[in-house]
């Protein structure tokens, strides 16, 4: 089966949803189309009995697509795989409880003072000061009602309550604190309740509730699949990738980090939060790492070659430019991190297990990559075989109008694996 490219596809809508259940508690920018997501299940062809793994589950995106169908996820980004864990666990009571624990919140927030002035730069110049005021009063009340048994749930409805009022641009991936807005929302304690409402309706659906479990690991580790598999091949693997020059990750949470004080600067986001994801971006770039990685491709012949002229073509790019970016040496160690997950995939499978993975293709500098062909071969040298390759929509469109960026058409694409 071939791919066709060029065409919007089944996948038009796509990502995390404002709208649907579980998706709208906090809009992370990555995630499946249901379009999509119901393609990658067909494709497997599971018994719907089994566990289905996703080694990069980010939100929990496919545990709360898949209805009826238990879910092990991996994420390495600690907060998001908070979100999803949060999301897959039972409700401590009824939905009812969480909807007086938010009033109760909101009620004794307003009798907590808090020095704004000690809030993070970012977060200081993102919202007015009356609303920050309000917003630093409701996570300190969370964070002293620690035995409270919805009190995860509250501060999910907070970190969604952040980019609804804040006056400044917080679109996805990049905030841009420079560039004012009006709020969406004015009053963050009534968009506190009004996102609480959300929450509480989800978990009372009980045939939508997602099921499963989360692993808050490294999926390039031997250790983030052991404790997932726990002893037990998957029959199944449906997930999506980050993709090839696209999100950072990490500094698309960075609001909430630093809201939160997880992290006070960049350097202890990379280390604590950027460190354990596969390397995607030129913001996580090293030529020692590049090297290394480089090294390892060589076990893989079959796609090698391709690499290493790849990589060539963008490192003349990149010397063509005053500030090129190292797109070159983010080629080969975003391959070898992939085929560590995948060497990993192949020992915690079945024999003729099917795999699903979502992955769209990258023309950095205008140097085509087609991530998808070159994940298959990979793939292929490890003990997969390909039975499917299928368009899903076109991709960077929206970027059509800037005279900066290349003009490549981009496709999403589902590729199906079989472990043989």
């Amino acid at each position: 089966m071939t791919a066709t490219t060029g065409q919007r596809g089944i996948g038009a809508v796509y990502g995390t949803s404002r709208d649907r259940a579980f998706d709208r508690w906090f809009r992370y920018p990555a995630g499946f189309s249901p379009e999509a997501l119901q393609l990658a299940a067909r494709a497997t062809r599971a018994d719907a009995r089994s566990p289905v793994i996703d080694p990069f589950c980010g939100a929990g995106t496919t545990a709360c697509g898949l209805k009826g169908r238990t879910v092990i996820g991996i994420e390495a980004h600690p907060l998001i795989a908070d979100l999803a864990a949060t999301k897959l666990a039972p409700p401590p009571g009824r939905p009812e409880g969480l909807r007086q624990a938010a009033a109760e919140l909101v009620a004794e927030a307003a009798e907590t003072a808090v020095d704004v002035e000690r809030e993070h730069a970012l977060v200081r110049r993102c919202f007015e000061p009356a609303v920050l005021q309000t917003l630093a009063s409701l996570r300190e009340a969370i964070a002293a009602g620690r035995r409270s048994p919805w009190r995860r749930y509250l501060r999910w409805a907070l970190l969604g309550t952040l980019r609804d009022v804040a006056a400044v641009k917080v679109g996805w991936p990049y905030q841009r604190p420079a560039v004012n807005r009006s709020a969406p929302y004015s009053d963050p304690a009534a968009r506190l309740l009004a996102r609480t409402d959300m929450i509480a309706d989800d978990l009372a659906a009980a045939e939508t509730r997602p099921i499963g479990r989360v692993v808050r690991g490294d999926a390039r580790t031997a250790d983030a699949w052991r404790r997932a598999a726990a002893g037990r091949p998957f029959d199944a693997c449906i997930t999506s990738p980050p993709y090839l020059n696209n999100f950072d990750y990490a500094d698309a949470t960075r609001l909430e980090l630093y809201f939160l004080g997880t992290v006070s600067s960049w350097a202890e986001m990379c280390n604590e939060v950027r460190s354990g994801m596969v390397v995607a971006t030129t913001q996580q770039s090293r030529g020692s790492r590049a090297r290394r990685a480089l090294a390892e491709l060589r076990r893989f012949s079959s796609i090698t070659a391709d690499v290493v002229r790849l990589a060539d073509r963008l490192g003349t790019e990149r010397e063509s430019r005053p500030r090129g970016k190292e797109y070159d040496q983010v080629l080969p160690t975003y391959f070898a991190d992939l085929a560590r997950v995948l060497r990993h995939l192949h020992i915690h499978t079945a024999p003729r297990a099917l795999a699903a993975w979502v992955i769209g293709d990258s023309a950095p500098y205008g140097v085509y990559i087609d991530t998808p062909r070159l994940l298959a071969a990979l793939a292929g040298d490890i003990g997969f075989s390909l039975v499917g390759d299928v368009a899903v929509r076109s991709r960077g469109l929206r970027w059509r109008e800037n005279g900066c960026r290349h003009q490549v058409p981009l496709t999403e694409r589902l590729i199906t694996l079989r472990r043989v």
